[in-house]
């Protein structure tokens, strides 16, 4: 998922795709990009490639992996909007399952760093020696030049705004899902040419308008590949105002479309055209094996309603047109996504215009509890659809009547392995399943409890998938079953090929000779593994796995006996997914069915 490959493959699929004018934004592949080289940067390039330097085995864990991604994410949202703030709060919303402090600070240096590089490159493309790179400075849309007012009856269109944008977003949800069902039957070639012919020939319906005569010849009309009115069709003073919106880049779209103090720019009937054909665009466009992004579609989607609310109700408000169109964008983007704090600070950072702070932030609150009470946001569908185990930030309330027990009692038997265990039992293991980890047990252990002289089975913690093949390469083979020492242990092992997680069993070649020796476990077994009691609650157990960031959870029994062993079951993302624990306990829908109607 964050290979070089990866990276090299959707850094070219997304300059072609938004390069060919296709209905989607760079902005999702920036997220993904700024991910692939943090991840890069942590382990040392490329799999085949990789530097060894000892300082880079600090980073060679779960946890910091997980850091580096996010700060890479927030990095990316810094750089599609140039909002630096934003992105941090972008990782922190949407991005990170689990967040700390020192978290804040490190996606906050890293998008520090990547609006500096954003600000130096700037002043070196002021000329238009990098093409459109640079345009607007690092304010991409500004809105700053018109005077925000509004009365009480400025907040009831804000509301309504709000509102349109809440069902409009979740409706654009539900149509996207089903069609991503069938993105596979959407022909690739064809979603371009469709959209080639509608943006060259819809502008051709559009009525000429003739030019402001306050405006100088040199702004209207436009026939660059960039700016306002553009001309298209139309004689000389005169422009074609859906050719304006359409035969541009999409970034320039969004500034036309926000544009303020033009209140007689744009035609209504040109409006609902740009405004339906998005909607399609969206839909087709999106589901197609090419990188892109939502952010610029739905922003697209929002202004053209926003705008054309504010034509209407002109005669009724003091707000700009424009400023309609930037709160219709936000609200269908909170519609659709279901953020909130993130999506207001980018939107501020994105018009550079502190007054609309307040009507932002209800238009987004509306917006997204409307949107909440019909389905989920556009993420958590795509993740679904993928089957990409993210783990919601709250329990569903029908899980604080399963327990952990149940839920490891419908699961295969747990795959364990003994302190000093036979190479050829190891080897089967690692062949025949897929599990990261394994319990490690010891039999005929003594506890250390008076009137107890049976032995019993001791628990001595979790070796992971990747320490069994590193000793399987390493030829770390015992001919007697016994316990080795501490020095040899560092004689043959280094922290950083502890460290390591890259590795198959099928790389590994055991002689017959070597399956009938043993390998000792109990070095490079993790002994303090977080257990549960099998009584424990479902709901308990992710939040704990969730607020932890573990990978695995172990579930003992809640009576110890003789012949009971330590450990019944272990747990992992997989299991305490909701959508996964429904499959195998139907019965708990009907319940979650009777509590959303309570």
């Amino acid at each position: 998922m964050f290979g070089a490959t990866t990276l090299i493959v959707k850094i070219i699929g997304s300059i072609g795709a938004v390069s060919a004018g296709l209905d989607l934004g760079k902005e999702g592949p920036l997220v993904h990009i700024g991910s692939c080289i943090a991840s890069l940067l942590g382990q040392g390039g490329p799999d085949n490639y990789r530097i060894k330097w000892r300082w880079l085995r600090y980073f060679n864990n779960d946890r910091d992996r997980r850091d580096l991604i996010t700060c890479g994410s927030s990095s990316g949202v810094c750089a599609a909007f140039r909002a630096p703030v934003g992105g941090v709060l972008f990782a922190l919303e949407e991005v990170a399952t689990w967040w700390r402090s020192a978290l804040l600070w490190r996606t906050f240096f890293s998008t520090a760093v990547v609006v500096v590089v954003l600000r130096a490159f700037i002043e070196i493309c002021h000329t238009g020696k990098c093409g459109l790179f640079g345009e607007g400075g690092l304010i991409m849309f500004d809105v700053s030049n018109v005077t925000v007012r509004y009365h009480v009856m400025d907040i009831v269109l804000v509301v309504v705004i709000g509102i349109i944008g809440g069902v409009l977003g979740s409706l654009y949800n539900h149509v996207l899902h089903k069609v991503l069902r069938l993105y596979n039957l959407i022909n690739h070639l064809a979603v371009a040419l469709f959209t080639s012919m509608c943006e060259y020939g819809l502008p051709f319906l559009a009525k000429c308008t003739p030019c402001d005569p306050s405006l100088p010849e040199s702004t209207c009309p436009t026939n660059g590949r960039s700016g306002n009115f553009k001309q298209f069709n139309c004689p000389p003073g005169y422009y074609n105002d859906l050719a304006t919106l359409l035969l541009t880049t999409n970034d320039d779209a969004v500034r036309n479309i926000f544009s303020t103090n033009t209140p007689q720019e744009y035609q209504p009937l040109s409006l609902v055209i740009f405004f339906v054909l998005y909607c399609i665009l969206g839909l087709i466009t999106f589901g197609i094996a090419v990188p892109s992004g939502l952010f610029l579609p739905i922003i697209l989607m929002g202004s053209g309603y926003g705008r054309l609310l504010g034509i209407y109700m002109g005669p009724h408000t003091n707000i700009d047109q424009g400023l309609f169109a930037v709160l219709g964008a936000a609200s269908l983007m909170a519609g659709s996504m279901r953020m909130t704090v993130s999506l207001c600070v980018i939107f501020l950072e994105l018009t550079n215009n502190l007054l609309l702070l307040p009507i932002t932030m209800i238009v987004l609150l509306i917006a997204k509890t409307v949107g909440d009470s019909f389905n989920p946001s556009i993420y958590e569908i795509i993740l679904h659809l993928k089957g990409l185990p993210f783990m919601d930030a709250n329990p569903e309330p029908w899980m604080r009547n399963l327990t952990v027990g149940e839920l490891v009692d419908v699961k295969p038997s747990v795959v364990t392995l003994h302190g000093v265990e036979k190479v050829a039992k190891i080897v089967d293991v690692l062949k025949n399943t897929t599990h990261n980890a394994f319990p490690v047990m010891d039999d005929g252990v003594v506890p250390p409890v008076v009137g107890q002289a049976n032995g019993g089975t001791e628990l001595h913690g979790l070796i992971l998938r990747a320490h069994l093949i590193q000793a399987l390469k390493k030829k770390w083979f015992l001919k007697e079953r016994r316990r080795t020492e501490e020095w040899e242990v560092r004689e043959k092992f280094t922290w950083v090929e502890l460290a390591e997680r890259e590795g198959s069993i099928e790389e590994v070649a055991v002689t017959s000779e070597e399956m009938e020796m043993f390998v000792d476990l109990h070095p490079l077994t993790n002994t303090t593994p977080f257990t549960v009691l099998e009584s424990m609650s479902v709901a308990k157990a992710m939040i704990l796995f969730r607020q932890v960031g573990l990978r695995h959870l172990l579930v003992v029994p809640k009576y110890q006996a003789s012949g009971v062993s330590p450990v019944i079951g272990i747990l992992t993302r997989q299991d305490l997914l909701a959508h996964n624990i429904l499959t195998v306990f139907p019965h708990l829908a009907i319940s979650k069915g009777r509590e959303k109607r309570n």
